[in-house]
């Protein structure tokens, strides 16, 4: 119930919708005895969404929760036992129809772990991550996942596949489920770097002791908050990624789906 209700507030409650409504909800005032106060809503929105779409207001909102957790350092220690990629790199819309798969813009996800596999040719790799659909089923990423590991020569025995989970936290439940990892191994977490933090928390509440290892980086790094968009739909696209990882944030930690508000290293 709670994967259905969040992705319905999600749909309307993402910064660029509720600009929207908000536009919308002015113009219809205009023809009211309300006009004076739509005029003044439908500027304010415009505004809103000038200032969300070409300011730099996306990378300020993104940077904190990409820079919040380094690389492992894979220098030291024992090579890792394992390699957990997330799902979200896939477009099972796409992919289903068109028969091949197709990598989103977090496709970056599935690549770097694969490139993990062939550096660590011992290592196990976990693809967790089922259907996030509401309105159409989209199958099992998980499944697709592996298709790309085989055809990028990843024996198929090394790859594991998780594929009931449906959030950030099913993936760290039903993972840790599946592999039940011991304490003395080592496991890379593969996520998108806005992203990373909302999984450690939730593998550390599931006890499940994991190490990041991020990818699709949106950012450079503080120059970008001086470094305004070409595109309104970029800026916006940027803001919504970034306040859905914040608000995730603060949800999960209200829920105790996180021990924390922010996690940290």
């Amino acid at each position: 119930m709670f994967f259905y209700i969040a992705k319905i507030i999600w749909f309307v409650a993402q910064p660029s919708s509720l600009l929207l409504l908000l536009l919308l909800a002015g113009t219809v005032m205009l023809w009211s005895r309300y006009a004076r106060a739509g005029r003044r809503i439908v500027l304010a929105a415009a505004l809103l969404l000038l200032a969300a779409g070409l300011s730099p207001l996306g990378h300020a909102v993104m940077l904190p929760l990409e820079e919040r957790f380094p690389p492992a350092d894979l220098s030291a220690g024992r090579a890792p036992d394992g390699i957990i990629v997330l799902g979200g790199a896939l477009d099972m819309l796409v992919s289903a129809a068109r028969g091949q798969p197709a990598l989103t813009e977090a496709g970056e996800r599935v690549v770097e772990a694969a490139m993990l596999a062939r550096r660590f040719p011992n290592a196990r790799i976990v693809v967790s991550g089922g259907s996030g659909g509401v309105i159409y089923d989209r199958g099992s990423e998980a499944v697709d996942a592996a298709k790309i590991f085989a055809g990028l020569g990843i024996a198929p025995a090394r790859v594991l596949l998780e594929g009931r989970s449906r959030d950030t936290y099913e993936n760290a439940l039903y993972t840790k489920e599946m592999i039940k990892p011991t304490q003395e191994q080592r496991w890379l977490l593969v996520t998108s770097a806005n992203h990373m933090p909302r999984s450690i928390g939730c593998f550390r509440n599931v006890g499940f002791d994991v190490e990041p290892w991020p990818v699709d980086y949106r950012t450079r790094g503080r120059e970008d908050l001086a470094r305004f968009f070409s595109k309104p739909s970029s800026g916006l696209r940027r803001v919504d990624i970034a306040v859905r990882q914040w608000a995730g944030l603060v949800i999960y930690r209200l829920i105790g789906r996180t021990a924390s508000l922010f996690p940290a290293p």
